[in-house]
Order: C-alpha cells, then sequence, then structure tokens
C-alpha cells in the first residue's frame, strides 16, 4: 500500500494527535494544529480515503477518526522517524547501571523497573533460556572443618552458592581436585546436555571424594532443574489501568489473566526472539488478552548470544518512536552490562 505525501502527513497527524490526546481526531483539529496548508474541506476527503483504505476508523458516532491496527503499522513502518534517546535519559539509564550488580535476576529487575518507569507501559523479560546457559564456572572451597562452599556461575551470568556440610576428613587439596575435574567436565557444557551418563563418569573418575562430589552433583541437579522452567518477569503491570482505553473493566481483565500466565508470556516472548525491535500491533498478537495492545520487543545478548527478550506491553495507542528508543537504549545497555561483568 503506498499513500501520497497529503495522505501520509493526514495519517501522521492523526496518529500523534490520538497519542497525545486519546481523543478521536477531525479534520478541523488536523487543520488547525498541524498546517498542512489545505483546507479542512480537503483534510475530510482525503480522510474519507484513508477510512476506505483501512487506515482509520471511526469510533461509535463520533465525528472524529482513529487509527485502525493497520493505520499504525503504516505509521510505524513508512512514516514514524527514529529519535534518538535525550542525553538526560541516556544519562539516568547509565547511572542506573553502574549500581553494583552481580546476579542476572538483579539487573534483569533493574531494566524493568527503568523501562517501565520511564515509558509508563507495563515491562516483561523473559530469561536467559535453558538451553542456553553452559555453567561458567563451579568451585568448591573449605569454610571449616566439615564444611564447603559450593558456588555455581553460569555464562549468563547466574551466581548460585550453597554451604554443605562433608566429611572432617576432606582437606581443601581434595576440594580443589573436586572443582578441576567438575570444571574439566561441565564447564562450557548446555546444561540440557547434562546426563546420567556424564554424572555417573564424574563420580568415577573421584571415588575418595564421593561425598562431595554428590553434594555438588545434587546442587548442579538441582540447579538443572530450575533451569528448566522458564522464567518470566513483569513490572508496571497495573500501569495498564491509567491508559483511557481501558476503563472498560473486561479488557483490563483480560490483559491481567494473561499477565498471570507465565507459560503464555514465555511462548510470547519466545516468539519474539529475533534480532532487532519487533513490533506487534493489536489483531497481530496471536494470544486474545492482549489484541488491544501493542507489545514491542527486543533481544538482550552475552558475547553475541542472544539470551532472552525484553519488551513493552501497552495500548495500541503507544507513543512508538520513544517507546523504541528507550527500550533499544536500555536493552544495548543490559547487553554491555553483562559482558563487563
Amino acid at each position: 500500500m503506498e499513500l501520497d505525501a497529503r495522505k501520509r502527513k493526514v495519517l501522521e497527524a492523526i496518529v500523534i494527535d490520538y497519542i497525545a490526546t486519546a481523543e478521536p481526531v477531525g479534520s478541523r483539529t488536523i487543520a488547525r494544529k498541524y498546517n498542512l496548508g489545505v483546507s479542512s474541506a480537503t483534510i475530510r476527503n482525503e480522510m474519507a480515503d484513508l477510512e476506505e483504505m483501512g487506515l482509520i476508523e471511526q469510533p461509535h458516532t463520533s465525528a472524529g477518526r482513529v487509527p485502525s491496527d493497520t493505520g499504525y503499522r503504516y505509521y510505524v513502518d513508512c512514516i514514524m522517524e527514529k529519535k534518538d534517546l535525550a542525553y538526560e535519559a541516556k544519562k539516568l539509564i547509565r547511572d542506573s547501571f553502574q549500581i553494583k550488580i552481580k546476579q542476572l535476576e538483579d539487573l534483569i529487575q533493574l531494566s524493568l523497573k527503568i523501562l517501565s518507569s520511564m515509558t509508563s507501559y507495563t515491562s516483561l523479560v523473559l530469561a536467559p533460556q535453558p538451553d542456553k546457559s553452559t555453567l561458567q564456572l563451579i568451585q568448591l572451597m573449605l569454610v571449616e572443618p566439615g564444611k564447603a562452599l559450593i558456588v555455581i556461575i553460569t555464562e549468563g551470568g547466574r551466581i548460585e552458592n550453597r554451604i554443605v556440610d562433608i566429611p572432617e576428613s576432606i582437606t581443601k587439596a581434595d576440594l580443589d581436585i573436586v572443582s578441576q575435574i567438575l570444571n574439566l567436565n561441565f564447564k562450557g557444557l548446555p546444561i540440557k546436555d547434562w546426563d546420567k551418563t556424564l554424572l555417573s563418569s564424574v563420580r568415577s573418575q573421584l571415588i575418595k571424594q564421593h561425598k562431595v562430589v554428590s553434594l555438588a552433583l545434587e546442587f548442579l541437579d538441582m540447579l538443572l532443574r530450575e533451569e528448566k522452567d522458564d522464567k518470566v518477569y513483569l513490572a508496571g503491570a497495573l500501569n495498564i489501568f491509567n491508559q483511557p482505553e481501558f476503563r472498560d473493566v473486561s479488557k483490563v481483565r483480560s490483559i491481567l489473566e494473561l499477565l498471570e500466565d507465565e507459560d503464555a508470556l514465555s511462548n510470547i516472548l519466545k516468539e519474539e526472539m529475533e534480532d532487532g525491535i519487533q513490533v506487534r500491533i493489536g489483531g497481530e498478537n496471536k494470544y486474545e488478552g492482549i489484541k488491544n495492545c501493542s507489545l514491542i520487543t527486543a533481544t538482550y545478548k552475552l558475547n553475541g548470544k542472544t539470551l532472552g527478550t525484553i519488551g513493552l506491553l501497552g495500548p495500541t495507542r503507544m507513543h512508538y518512536a520513544h517507546a523504541i528508543s528507550i527500550l533499544e537504549f536500555i536493552t544495548d545497555t543490559l547487553s554491555i552490562t553483562l559482558k563487563r561483568l
């Protein structure tokens, strides 16, 4: 679909005005506010053509028009100009990521909080996928006779630790041997590829330290079980109530029900695990609960490898250019921070 310059300007004016006011836009408003150099009558004719093309629609009996999902799509793909984030906003985001954080979950929560507060939309993140997680380090350290600290770090930045009881006869040298053998067998191996054959092989290599190995492998097995469940984090879920188009209780209920369904959210974010910014508008969303919403997503990475998806959920009347610029910058900053850590 191709629009001439005047129709593009009229559609742009309708989208921008409706985003700002949440009120249907009439020809007089466009003529008064957007200086298109033509009369209200000419604008009405252009609006009639746009409506016939399915790019705008008339809500109820209002004299004004609002963008359709197709109209928003045309605006995002063909009209919208990408905006560079203001220096102050970039500084705020960078400064926020300077605080001392070593846990991936904490970084994710921080990203969500910033994203939600700066856009007033609901933000959501899919944590690193189980089949993407690899063991970076496992270290056993003697705390005191009879007690050892087990530390596990995954490539995605997740850190787990536990103090376990061990036989008092186990020495620091024994723990070093256990650490060395475990790292030799598991380091760099995707968690999904750990199996019973490998576990049995490790046990046979460390007969003397059998008790410690059993505890360490039990901890690894616990981590594996936890990693099998996709984790989705949310922030600003109640922001949806601040949008005038969601004063309809039934619309809000369907959205909140979806936000409570972690499996559905996980599936949604997995489907959007593509490079670059992805925008799903209204009916383009597969799930019924968010067919009145738009979802903007981007992936975050470590050393070029995609770890998960971060997104923004809001009304189709979304400040697309602003939301995209913030999401893009936060995602890039998160990836840089992960690499630095």
